[in-house]
């Protein structure tokens, strides 16, 4: 179940959207990243974890979408951090009394998710660079593409990324609509992306495939060829879009439909790209 694609760091692969959950081994037990999907899996993760007599004793949640925000019983009750924004952005989510109908939407009448646990983190003081916690230091670099208060980790001495919804080879760049200005926010967080990128081995996106050193920078700049192509209204040459898309995920042209035609309200609303 888990698999090791660095010193002290493990991953678990989900079946539902190639999601990954991180653990980063420490002292005393592991840190978490973006736990998992299914009660079943994560039930599972957490048998694992025990065998190798590695409790969890902090997690964190790169992003407040619910897919990154979900947890089971028996994984425990350590800590949960995110960032302040992102702690603001499920609180208000949270708040919703037909929240869970909204993920419902989201879902395979197949797919057993506990929602229970959902979204219950601490937010980090605002400017935290850190994770608190006894493991390797896990650095924060906090942006604001593809959802508010959105992280990134840096496990410096793995030199592992942990690059949340970003940089993957199935999904394409998704723009936070919410935000101002979603196209710079994007391109901002890739240059913070790219200022890593030398200190990074392994990457690990939130969906799709990991990838090496050499890998890193190749993504980056698809990931920045596409928003260019948005923000310039020219065609993306992406291969996660159309016929070229890989099996089963054909629903991300659907995915860049919507955002081209997001993009196209924006600017006939106030006359500003993006």
């Amino acid at each position: 179940m888990l698999r090791q694609v660095a010193e002290g760091v493990l991953i678990h692969d989900s079946e539902f959207i190639e999601s990954k959950a991180v653990v980063v081994q420490g002292k005393a037990g592991v840190l978490l990243i973006d736990a998992g999907i299914t009660a079943e899996e994560m039930a599972a993760l957490a048998d694992d974890l025990r065998e190798l007599g590695q409790p969890v004793v902090a997690a964190f949640s790169t992003h407040p979408h619910w897919d990154h925000l979900l947890w089971h019983a028996k994984l425990g009750e350590a800590p949960r951090y995110g960032t302040a924004r992102c702690a603001a952005d499920i609180q208000a989510f949270l708040s919703n009394p037909h929240w869970k109908d909204d993920v419902a939407e989201e879902l395979p009448p197949e797919i057993e998710v506990p929602l229970d646990l959902l979204g219950l983190i601490t937010g980090l003081p605002a400017g935290t660079t850190q994770i608190p916690w006894d493991g390797p230091k896990v650095r924060i670099i906090e942006h604001q593409a593809h959802a508010p208060g959105h992280a990134a980790l840096l496990i410096e001495e793995r030199r592992v990324l942990v690059a949340g919804d970003m940089l993957s080879d199935v999904l394409i760049p998704m723009l936070d609509f919410s935000a101002a200005d979603p196209i710079e926010d994007y391109l901002a967080a890739l240059r913070l992306l790219e200022g890593v990128a030398d200190d990074v081995d392994v990457f690990v996106p939130g969906h799709g495939s990991i990838g090496g050193a050499d890998q890193l920078r190749a993504r980056i700049e698809q990931d920045r060829a596409y928003v260019h192509a948005l923000r310039d209204g020219g065609v993306p040459d992406d291969p996660r879009i159309g016929p070229s898309a890989k099996h089963g995920w054909e629903w991300v042209s659907d995915v860049h439909a919507g955002q081209l035609q997001r993009l196209a309200q924006r600017s006939e609303r106030d006359g500003t790209p993006g």
